[in-house]
């Protein structure tokens, strides 16, 4: 059986141990979560986990129960805690949950980063995570690196994911604008909302990650080598192009919103124009008509003359009026 295999993982642990000797073992015997031995690096993967499997991790390996009830329940915001020799980080990637652009599903990855090992626990698939490990499966002298350098592998696809999502969101945003600007339809409208709520959920789940990345980056941590926070730092920059992209979205989307509100503003404000011209030039004419058409029997002024008269107002009046209209560039 696999123990790779995309995005479909039984409920069991999978563990990767890298000797000194450059080897890597793939495994899912449930002896293996403990601490590696000596001169071993050690990752162990736990997917959709359950209070057994939480329980064993926190038996063997000493995790504060603190952070194994975070584990249980997703729904941290990302963040970086110490627990002497280990690092407790949570971060958040997307993954796409259905055709559109706008249909994603968030993805949310604890990790234990020790001296040795890299424990991940994540409640469902996550397909950056499977393609971090098949990469330091087929190359194992990246984790001799470090576990700090092994998480870096890690963080970096799950944040490289994001790109293409954006991508596709941004050449939504163009067709949308190009539609909108061309005429604003109904139908465009629930889109831009549509495109909002996405932008506005993946600002929340990704903007405090800079936070998590930019105490990686820095110097000093005994836990993160020198040579491990320069490639933090450039993670800590794609959050900030990932950011800025999405808060140039968010402008671009207002602003086809403001456009999409002006265009259908002007369309109602030419329909009633229209509308009071045409009541504008039927007042008069309801007044002639009525005037005219009074049904007493000794009408004053009775005569052929009168309704000759009557028919003429009733054509000369609406074009004056039209004429009138037009000159004043009311038309």
């Amino acid at each position: 059986m696999a123990l790779y295999r995309g995005c479909y993982h039984l409920h069991v642990f999978r563990v990767l141990d890298v000797a000194a000797s450059g080897s890597a073992i793939l495994t899912e015997d449930a002896g293996k979560v403990a601490p590696p031995p000596e001169e071993t690096i050690r990752w162990i993967d736990l997917d959709q986990q359950d209070e057994a499997q939480l329980a064993l991790l926190r038996d063997r390996f000493g995790f504060h129960p603190l952070a194994i009830e975070d584990c249980a329940h997703f729904d941290q915001r990302p963040k970086l805690e110490e627990y002497g020799e280990y690092l407790f980080l949570v971060i958040h990637g997307f993954t796409r949950n259905g055709k559109t652009a706008t249909q994603l599903k968030p993805i949310e990855v604890h990790a234990f980063m020790g001296p040795r090992f890299l424990v991940t626990v994540h409640e469902s698939p996550c397909e950056a995570l499977d393609a971090a490990w098949k990469r330091v499966a087929r190359d194992p002298a990246l984790a001799r690196k470090g576990t700090d350098f092994l998480y870096y592998i890690l963080a970096d696809a799950i944040v490289d994911a994001n790109f293409p999502i954006l991508d596709d969101i941004n050449d939504l945003l163009e067709d949308i604008e190009d539609a909108v600007l061309g005429r604003a339809e109904r139908r465009e409208l629930p889109e831009l909302f549509e495109i909002k709520r996405t932008l506005s959920t993946m600002r929340r789940f990704l903007s405090p990650q800079r936070e998590v990345f930019a105490m990686l980056a820095k110097r000093g941590d005994p836990r993160v080598s020198e040579r491990t926070a320069l490639y933090f730092r450039d993670v800590y920059d794609h959050l900030v192009r990932i950011s800025e992209s999405i808060d140039a979205g968010r402008e671009i989307l207002g602003n086809a919103l403001d456009a999409y509100l002006t265009m259908v503003s002007n369309r109602t404000n030419e329909v009633m124009k229209r509308l009071a011209i045409m009541s504008a030039i039927f007042l008069p004419l309801t007044f002639v008509t009525g005037f005219f058409g009074q049904n007493f029997t000794h009408l004053p002024f009775d005569s052929d003359l009168l309704m000759w008269t009557a028919i003429f107002l009733c054509l000369l009046v609406p074009g004056a009026m039209l004429f009138w209209f037009q000159k004043s560039e009311w038309l």
